[in-house]
């Protein structure tokens, strides 16, 4: 009688097996090297919103209390001083010049202003409505932009204005910034964003995340 051979009944290993098993062993690296690359990435994210976060948080802190760096003490906002009337009081270039004059000082000027400060920078140390931050964020800082008036190479009264780059200035980096925060929801990482993603109304509302 002839030998009949069954290999689907043989109990040894099968080469097709091991090649799966050394393909997975490759992709081990890889899928770590990818894990690893992306938490830097978050933590980098992480880091940028809660350092400027700290700038708009502090600007609205020492133009309220005079903590006496950019506003001397005394002359805070709780004392009596205007955080609007210096900046734009002083604007002395560009095409809003006269509207920014009449701006200076007013009330409802002061209050946005630094209700603005207080909310970005909240939301930004805090990583919720980061988009809403982006988008309050960019109108201040392109109001500044225009304010300062970068294209210009002299002011009204003709003197130097001392601009080093006719476009591109330290508001638009903040700008670019915070959009790019909000974008990359940074503030899932050492911050309250997944939390904040969550709330009912945020998931109802995706322009609140």
């Amino acid at each position: 009688m002839a030998l009949h051979e069954h290999p689907h009944r043989s109990p040894g290993f099968h080469l097709p097996s091991l090649r799966r098993n050394r393909t997975a062993s490759a992709t081990e690296p890889a899928v770590s090297a990818d894990t690893g690359t992306h938490t830097a990435r978050a933590y980098a994210f992480a880091s940028l919103r809660l350092l400027t976060g700290f700038v708009f948080l502090w600007a609205f802190l020492d133009k309220t209390f005079g903590l006496g760096y950019a506003t001397p003490s005394g002359k805070g906002w709780i004392d009596g001083g205007s955080p609007t009337k210096g900046f734009l009081g002083s604007v002395a270039v560009g095409p809003m010049e006269s509207t920014f004059h009449s701006w200076a000082g007013d009330p409802w000027a002061n209050w946005l202003f630094m209700l603005g400060l207080l909310g970005i920078g909240l939301a930004l140390v805090a990583g919720v409505a980061l988009r809403l931050a982006a988008l309050a964020g960019t109108a201040m800082m392109a109001l500044m932009w225009i304010a300062e008036w970068p294209p210009a190479k002299h002011l009204s009264d003709g003197s130097p204005s001392m601009s080093t780059n006719p476009f591109v200035d330290y508001h638009l980096i903040y700008a670019a910034a915070l959009i790019v925060l909000a974008a990359a929801a940074a503030g899932d990482t050492l911050g309250a964003g997944r939390l904040w993603a969550r709330l009912p109304f945020v998931r109802d509302h995706r322009w609140l995340r």
